[in-house]
C-alpha cells in the first residue's frame, strides 16, 4: 500500500518525490488534486493523512474507508523488536481489557490435579481397540468395544455394530 501512496503523491505533486516522503507535498497541492478530482476517494484519504483534517465527503460517502490503509499509522518496527512478547501481550491485555480473574473465595467442589484411577480401571478409548484390530489383537478389540459401550451407554447402538462387524470379520 506504500507504493499507492507513494505514486498518488507523486502523481498529485507533478514530480518526484522520494519513497515515503508525504511530507513533500503540501495541502494546497492536495486540495487542488481533490478539486480536480473529487470522485477519487483515495486521494481524499491521503489529504486527511497529510492534512490531519478530516474530510467530510469521505465520512458520509464512504464511511467503511474508515479501515483504509492509507489511513493506518505507520507501525514502528524498532519499538516491537525492543519490546518482549510478554510486554507485548501485557499492553495488548492492558488496552482491550481481557484478563481473565479468579473469583474471591473458596472453590465450590473439590479441585483434583491427578485423575483416580483404581487397580481395576483400565485405560480403553476406541483407538486403542482400532490398534488391536491393525495388529490382528481382534479379542482384545473386542473386550475394549463391549467396556466402552457399557460405559458410553448413549453410543452402545453404535459400539454393538462395531462388535458384530469384528465378530464377522474373523
Amino acid at each position: 500500500m506504500g507504493d499507492l501512496k507513494h505514486e498518488l503523491i507523486s502523481a498529485v505533486a507533478g514530480r518526484a518525490i522520494p519513497n515515503g516522503a508525504a511530507e513533500g507535498i503540501s495541502a494546497a497541492e492536495l486540495d487542488g488534486a481533490v478539486a480536480a478530482t473529487p470522485w477519487f476517494v483515495p486521494l481524499r484519504v491521503l489529504r486527511e493523512r497529510v492534512t490531519g483534517r478530516p474530510d467530510p465527503v469521505v465520512t458520509l460517502l464512504a464511511p467503511w474507508r474508515a479501515e483504509s490503509s492509507l489511513r493506518r499509522q505507520s507501525v514502528d518496527a524498532g519499538e516491537l523488536l525492543r519490546r518482549s512478547s510478554e510486554e507485548i501481550i501485557d499492553t495488548f491485555l492492558q488496552e482491550r481489557d481481557l484478563r481473565i480473574v479468579a473469583e474471591e473465595g473458596e472453590p465450590d467442589g473439590e479441585v483434583r490435579l491427578q485423575p483416580d484411577w483404581d487397580e481395576e480401571d483400565e485405560l480403553v478409548s476406541e483407538e486403542l481397540a482400532e490398534i488391536y484390530l491393525a495388529q490382528g489383537l481382534r479379542e482384545r478389540a473386542l473386550a475394549i468395544y463391549r467396556k466402552l459401550s457399557l460405559r458410553n451407554p448413549e453410543k452402545s447402538v453404535y459400539f454393538a455394530e462395531l462388535i458384530r462387524k469384528t465378530e464377522n470379520n474373523n
